[in-house]
């Protein structure tokens, strides 16, 4: 690994056209993550209508199972990437990928075999969904790899071609599991499809993941990769245990009615998810180009997403039940009583996730690591003590004030960091 003392002159482009390429590369992601959440937000309502409230809990714990895993691979694989590699030369690109999706697949077979001995283990209703998952982990983990690689390359448009093949590849798939009706069927459907567009991701790209540099990747980015990691699995690990906590508490079919909820949400998540795609890698160019704007990108980016979660809940508000029931059968009745704590629950995480692609850019990963840890224990502490004292609508409420809290919390941690690099300015820290 070389470390250079000082941040490279660069010289800045023109204005006006540094801003139509970031809008063109946010359009990208956004348009990349409306393929990819059309397809969630499909197989989300095609479960739900085909198998009920109950089934469809089940399919969410092992939704949420896999969202643990991908942060995971996110926090080894694919984070450092686009901390460290957005914006660099092709040659320095290419050899990073190599060995970052080769990580993914290492954590995806390695997790994947634990999930496939679990699942063979629990029987009944949810092992079979567990132990499919497990099988098709590596895969949904490398397609997910390619997505990132892409962007930090600055060509979101290959990660929309990506999802897009993932989409169509879904549709048979799903087809076929309706017909079987199982959930594990379903969970062998989304899985399987995502195997097809991580393989046409090898022939994108023109690079071959190196399962044996894996160990290397790892060393090499251990400064950040390990409190990313922390950092990842402790958000997705508490949203395990919330959902876990949630039907021992109340029952599985919570479960399903919280998933239900948020997917009510899913086209503002789309956009939340779509632009958290290529976030940290543009405030890392911001950076980099006109750091004393870093602070005012952070505050449009995280301001404009909470705006538009409280915009898209006051619409769904004035949905007709009949509108609802035709979009999520029998889950809607449940969902629809969780609308405005999840929506003041999801504004307040997009505000928060302005000071965190801050944050990351910074790589001031012990600073994001503390805001994190913060948040997930909030999160947790909030939805399963919210569960305790009023059920499924408790546990709405407790996790949109522990958001709240949360993201006082990243903004504060920003300020210093951005405090403390006008005093003392960060080497730039970069692998080559």
């Amino acid at each position: 690994m070389t470390t250079e003392g000082e941040n490279p002159q660069t010289t800045a482009p023109p204005a006006g056209s540094a801003r139509r390429a970031l809008v063109g590369r946010l359009s990208w992601g956004l348009a990349d993550q409306a393929a990819s959440s059309i397809s969630n937000f499909a197989v989300g309502i095609y479960v739900a209508r085909s198998l009920g409230v109950t089934a469809f809990g089940v399919f969410s714990l092992a939704w949420v199972t896999y969202g643990v895993v991908l942060n995971v691979s996110r926090g080894l694989a694919t984070d450092p990437l686009v901390v460290r590699f957005s914006g660099v030369p092709d040659a320095s690109w290419r050899g990073a990928v190599a060995r970052s999706s080769g990580t993914a697949l290492v954590v995806g077979t390695a997790i994947g075999a634990a999930c496939l001995v679990a699942g063979l283990s629990l029987g009944g209703r949810v092992g079979p969904a567990f132990a499919c998952l497990g099988v098709l982990l590596p895969g949904l983990l490398l397609q997910d790899a390619w997505r990132y690689s892409f962007f930090a390359a600055g060509t979101g448009q290959k990660a929309f071609v990506n999802d897009l093949v993932w989409g169509v590849a879904l549709v048979p798939a799903m087809v076929v599991a309706a017909r079987v009706g199982s959930v594990a069927a379903f969970v062998l459907a989304w899985g399987a499809s995502a195997a097809v567009a991580a393989a046409y991701g090898c022939l994108q790209s023109g690079i071959r993941p190196r399962t044996t540099r894996a160990r290397g990747w790892l060393r090499e980015q251990r400064d950040l990769g390990y409190r990313y990691l922390v950092e990842n699995v402790s958000l997705s690990g508490a949203s395990q245990l919330r959902a876990y906590g949630l039907g021992a508490i109340v029952g599985v079919g919570a479960v399903g009615a919280v998933r239900g909820a948020e997917l009510l949400l899913g086209p503002f998540l789309a956009v939340l998810m779509g632009l958290s795609l290529v976030t940290v890698a543009e405030a890392a160019r911001v950076l980099r180009q006109a750091p004393q704007r870093l602070g005012k990108f952070c505050l449009l980016l995280g301001g404009g997403q909470a705006a538009a979660a409280l915009l898209w809940g006051g619409a769904l508000l004035l949905m007709p039940d009949r509108l609802g029931e035709l979009v999520l059968g029998d889950v809607w009745h449940s969902a629809s009583q969780l609308i405005v704590p999840v929506t003041l629950g999801v504004a307040g995480a997009g505000l928060g996730t302005g000071a965190a692609a801050g944050l990351r850019a910074l790589a001031a990963a012990r600073r994001s690591l503390r805001c994190q840890l913060f948040a997930s224990a909030c999160y947790v502490s909030g939805g399963l003590g919210g569960a305790t004292v009023a059920g499924t609508v408790g546990s709405a409420w407790g996790v949109a004030v522990a958001t709240g809290c949360s993201s006082a919390v990243w903004w504060l941690q920003l300020r210093s960091a951005l405090g403390e690099r006008h005093h003392h300015p960060i080497p730039e820290v970069r692998t080559a």
